[in-house]
This record gives structure tokens, C-alpha cells and sequence, in this order.
């Protein structure tokens, strides 16, 4: 039975056959199998989310998303959750990137996206069913590695790990890495830059933040969703560099914490803006969040943290929705999973290395929400 198209203002979507809608089931089933070890363990006082209005209106309804890989596992084990207590509502999530998300939003082939960077003013132009940008979690972006028999304790101090990235520093036993590890023996090994390869909301954090530490970096390299790296090779997702570190011996990369928590990364501790060196913790992370105060607009970019004890690259994660949406159905859906994931679905946050919200942007972003109209 062929697919089937309808059109909803200026964009095509699938009306899914009982062919298209069966897909769509596996591809939920999919999503859920690649986080069901998290939802095996459903952390002390979560609850699962009760039936809402739309699920029991009776039709089955099928949204569609995709973006940013960094709260991809969070995502998937949300929608898992919401799935069990409304079983006709399917949501299909695919980790591709931030900026292949967003361009996906912006061309309207899905019903809403992710990023770990707002959208500029002109890609919000771009769209005429209007934006609204809700921060749905937060998360801490670490510098892994690969060393043998270094399993924990690596210092690196601003200039030191931002002239690896640089590739001004190639070998692990190099005099700057080992001056601030002088308890620990490195080996006389290469190092390997791994960076993402595709356009990535995580690259534009960590970019970022090396900018604000580092004129040369700047001035060199720049920030944003892709640069050009002048060291390493790339790999496509937090997925595919947390793969290239955890295979390859004298790597070094950049993921999202909870993806080097659950493969067991090895995570260096990063100086901060105040001189010490902090292991990226969720405690560190929270401590970096409350030093920031989200603007009206939920967008805040948090590039050089101050703070003591606060760790130095953490960020808010979007979920990007349209202020439109011609199926009322598909918008009141959307609304209510979006209020569940902010209520019940933040306390599954911790168990997989992600920030809980604090109460204040919880309730800034239910009113941001609220704007969804059809």
C-alpha cells in the first residue's frame, strides 16, 4: 500500500496507512529498546503519567521529531514512558544533530525539533508558523579520553586542553599535560582529536566556551554548529565520537555526559574560570545552572561560568515548536506531552546524567508552551 501525503499549510505530511502506521510502531519500538536499561530502573518517586484528554480521544496520532543527539537518550526514554499510559500516542524522535534538525523544522517535514543552541533570527524568519523555543533539560559537555591505564584523575587546564583541540599539543606525555598530573604516568602515545563531523549543537557549546577562553581559538577557529577543526577526525553524533574514543587508544573528544557515563568514558576534570579543576558531576552542573538567569525569551548561553565550585561547559537543551499548528489534535498532543516531560519526566533526568530544571524555568517554559495554538 503506497504512502500517502496530506497537505498542512505549507508543508507535506504522512497520513499513515495501516502499512505506515505499523513502521511507525516499530520505530518507536526501536527507540524504546535503545533505552530500555534506563527505564528498567525508574528512579525513587517517578510516576508514570497519567491518560491525558487527547490519548483518550480515541484516533491514534503519530508525532515526528528530530535534532540534537545531546538529550536523544532522555528523549527517547520520555516518549517510551508517555507511550505506556497513552498507548495511541506515538512519538518518533531521530538523533541527527542539531542543525539537521533545525533545517528539518524549518522546512516543516516534522511537527517539532531539537537543539542545543537557540535558533538564529534569520532561521526563525525562515518560519512562517512562528517558534517558540522551550528549554526541556540541561546537561553537562565533557572532554573524554582514551588513555591506558588512566582511567580517572587527568587534569587539563584551560590553555592546555584548548591547545589539543588546536593541535598544538600531540602527544600525551607532552611537559604541559604532565606538569598538571605529576602523580599520574603518561604514556609516550599520540593523541587523536576526535570532533563531530556533522552539524552539532554540542560542537556550537564547546566552541564556544573555547572562544571565551582562548583568543587564539577565536581568532583561528571560531564557534558554532560546524567549524573547521584544525586537528582530528570527526564522527557523526555524541554516538559516533563516544564509539571513535572508547575503540581507539590516545583519543580525545567532546560528548554530552550522559553518553560517556553510560560507556564508561573516562572524563577529565576541566579548570574553570575560577583556577579549579572540576570533574563534571550533575552536582557540578546544577551549581553552574543557578548562577544563570533564563531571559523572557528561555534563551540564555552559558559560555565561561563563574562560580567556584561550578563546572565550566553546561547547557540548556531546546525543544523547538511551532506557535501553529493547523491539527488541533496533533497540537493539544503536543502541548500535553510537553507538560508531562516537564512535571513527571524531569525526574528521570539524574539517573541518566541530565540537570532537572529549576522550578523557575519549569514554570517559564509551561507558559511559554501554553502559546501553542491551532
Amino acid at each position: 500500500m503506497p504512502i500517502q501525503y496530506r497537505k498542512i499549510g505549507n508543508r507535506k505530511k504522512l497520513r499513515f496507512t495501516r502499512r505506515t502506521f505499523i513502521l511507525s510502531t516499530a520505530a518507536v519500538a526501536l527507540g524504546i529498546a535503545s533505552c530500555q536499561p534506563q527505564a528498567q530502573q525508574t528512579p525513587t518517586g517517578a510516576t508514570t503519567p497519567a491518560a491525558s484528554p487527547v490519548a483518550d480521544a480515541g484516533a491514534s496520532i503519530t508525532l515526528t521529531g528530530a535534532g540534537a543527539s545531546f538529550p536523544a537518550p532522555l528523549y527517547q526514554l520520555w516518549f517510551a514512558e508517555y507511550n505506556k499510559k497513552n498507548p495511541n500516542v506515538l512519538i518518533n524522535y531521530q538523533s541527527i544533530g542539531s542543525g539537521a534538525g533545525i533545517q528539518q523544522f524549518i522546512k516543516g517535514t516534522v511537527d517539532f525539533a531539537a537543539s542545543d543552541v537557540a535558533m538564529t533570527k534569520e532561521e526563525i524568519a525562515k518560519v512562517e508558523r512562528g517558534v517558540i523555543l522551550l528549554p526541556m533539560t540541561a546537561g553537562s559537555i565533557v572532554v573524554a579520553y582514551n588513555i591506558p591505564d588512566v582511567k580517572t584523575g587527568l587534569r587539563l587546564p584551560r590553555d592546555v586542553f584548548t591547545d589539543i583541540f588546536l593541535g598544538n599539543i600531540k602527544n600525551w606525555n607532552d611537559a604541559r599535560i604532565a606538569n598538571a598530573n605529576k602523580d599520574i604516568k603518561l604514556p609516550n602515545l599520540p593523541i587523536n582529536v576526535v570532533h563531530r563531523s556533522d552539524g552539532s549543537g554540542t560542537t556550537s557549546v564547546f566552541t564556544e566556551h573555547l572562544s571565551a577562553i582562548s583568543p587564539q581559538w577565536k581568532s583561528k577557529v571560531g564557534a558554532g554548529r560546524s567549524v573547521s577543526w584544525p586537528a582530528g577526525s570527526g564522527a557523526k553524533g555524541n554516538e559516533g565520537v563516544t564509539a571513535q574514543v572508547q575503540q581507539n587508544q590516545g583519543a580525545i573528544g567532546y560528548v554530552e555526559y550522559s553518553f560517556a557515563k553510560k560507556n564508561n568514558l573516562a572524563m577529565a576534570a576541566l579548570q574553570n574560570k575560577a583556577g579549579n579543576f572540576i570533574v563534571p558531576t550533575p552536582e557540578a552542573a546544577t551549581k553552574t545552572l543557578a548562577a544563570v538567569e533564563l531571559p523572557e525569551n528561555l534563551v540564555a548561553f552559558i559560555t565561561d561560568p563563574e562560580g567556584a565550585e561550578s563546572y565550566p561547559i553546561v547547557t540548556y537543551t531546546w525543544l523547538l515548536a511551532y506557535d501553529n499548528y493547523e491539527d488541533r489534535k496533533e497540537a493539544e498532543t503536543l502541548k500535553s506531552v510537553i507538560e508531562w516531560a516537564l512535571t513527571d519526566g524531569q525526574k528521570f533526568s539524574a539517573e541518566l546524567g541530565y540537570i532537572p530544571l529549576p522550578e523557575k524555568v519549569v514554570e517559564k517554559t509551561k507558559a511559554a508552551a501554553n502559546r501553542i495554538v491551532s
